[in-house]
């Protein structure tokens, strides 16, 4: 098996613009585990709330401090409290996949979206990122995603969603 864990995103926030919250995942990459909120926040007029042991992150177009390089690149990242994790790269807009490796590491993520609509840099409820970590593959993340592309990882997908479990999301979200 290439892919090796897996992870749901999905825009439960009302007030951050790019919030992605897990709601389900196999919780056993440790990249993303050793992340969590170590805190719970209560939900203010600006702020939605975290319960301690969320995983969030946030999805944007690529910050201008990134170097050149990443930034001709890649079109959007996905960070965490304010640190990339990796930059997402989508080579046909068309096909709601893309690709990217996790900062610091050698691990190949694939991304999959669905109904993933962002109104005035507003991500819109509804809107989900699956990311899926084939560790130790960030030198074939290309043909990985060509793979992802002609279906050849579905199985290997279904399996892992099949693993996967739900977070505890939601709850001093008010859902």
């Amino acid at each position: 098996m290439i892919l090796t864990d897996y992870y749901k995103f999905e825009r439960v926030a009302s007030k951050a613009k790019s919030r992605m919250d897990c709601t389900t995942s196999t919780h056993s990459y440790p990249e993303f585990e050793d992340r969590t909120a170590t805190r719970a926040n209560k939900a203010t007029e600006k702020r939605d709330a975290t319960d301690v042991g969320d995983i969030i992150i946030y999805y944007n177009d690529v910050p201008t401090q990134f170097g050149g390089n990443v930034h001709r690149k890649a079109d959007k990242s996905i960070s965490i409290k304010g640190k990339n994790l990796s930059s997402v790269y989508v080579p046909d807009v068309a096909k709601n996949i893309a690709y990217g490796d996790f900062r610091g590491t050698t691990d190949a993520l694939l991304f999959v979206f669905h109904n993933l609509n962002v109104v005035n840099g507003v991500i819109q409820k509804g809107s989900v990122i699956e990311v899926f970590v084939a560790r130790g593959k960030s030198k074939d993340r290309v043909p990985l995603f060509e793979m992802l592309s002609d279906g050849e990882l579905d199985d290997e997908m279904n399996e892992l969603r099949g693993k996967a479990s739900p977070t505890d999301i939601g709850f001093t979200m008010g859902y």
